[in-house]
């Protein structure tokens, strides 16, 4: 373990001021209320020990004592388990797998976009932008239905959709009336406490 882990007695996260999966995994650590320090960094201020640590030498990084951890759903879910209140995961078998596959299929099919929207090339964010707003119009007649993603319960799956909601107009994606139920279930994400405590300096610049 190198010395950046070894020197770190409280849980540490370095992260992307501007990235939308590092923002849902801020989001379970400020509903949980868990004490972070967050490090916002890019590729030129990336500590040096996080090519050693990280082997995909990409920037999001939980550490937590002699744990290292580099892919977003798996720190939302470890937060999740080692700090239990408020829960985000259904305890049922069945209702937890759904909820790992919500929160893969937004990651796949919407964080992907996000990443050609935020690309270089024109077409392809345009064609990135339109799939996107199809996406989203889809899943809106959803809620409806339910308050949160396919649920009664706030959990993991809404703390993924937030970021990608909150960042809508930077990514220049429009709905309209026809998303009426998905934009007033945005409304209720914003509208935590925890969320405001999210946002980095980037983000609250959106809106």
């Amino acid at each position: 373990m190198t010395a950046l882990a070894n020197r770190r007695s409280v849980m540490t996260l370095y992260a992307d001021a501007a990235d939308p999966l590092g923002h849902s995994v801020r989001l379970v650590l400020t509903e949980k209320d868990i004490n972070v320090e967050i490090h916002f960094i890019d590729e030129e201020s990336k500590p040096d020990d996080l090519h050693d640590l990280n082997p995909y030498s990409s920037l999001l990084t939980l550490i937590d004592r002699d744990l290292v951890l580099y892919d977003a759903q798996i720190m939302m879910e470890y937060l999740d388990e080692r700090y239990p209140h408020p829960p985000l995961m259904p305890v049922d078998p069945v209702a937890r797998a759904n909820n790992r596959q919500f929160r893969y299929r937004i990651v796949r099919d919407l964080y992907s976009l996000a990443e050609e929207l935020e690309g270089d090339n024109d077409i392809a964010a345009a064609n990135a932008r339109k799939s996107m707003r199809d996406n989203l119009l889809a899943l809106a007649p959803v809620f409806s239905q339910f308050p949160y993603f396919m649920s009664e319960e706030f959990s993991l799956v809404d703390l993924c959709m937030a970021p990608l909601l909150w960042r809508l107009p930077r990514y220049g994606v429009k709905l309209g009336a026809p998303a009426k139920p998905l934009l007033k279930y945005a409304d209720r994400l914003f509208d935590r406490r925890a969320f405001h405590l999210s946002l980095s300096p980037v983000e609250q610049e959106i809106r």
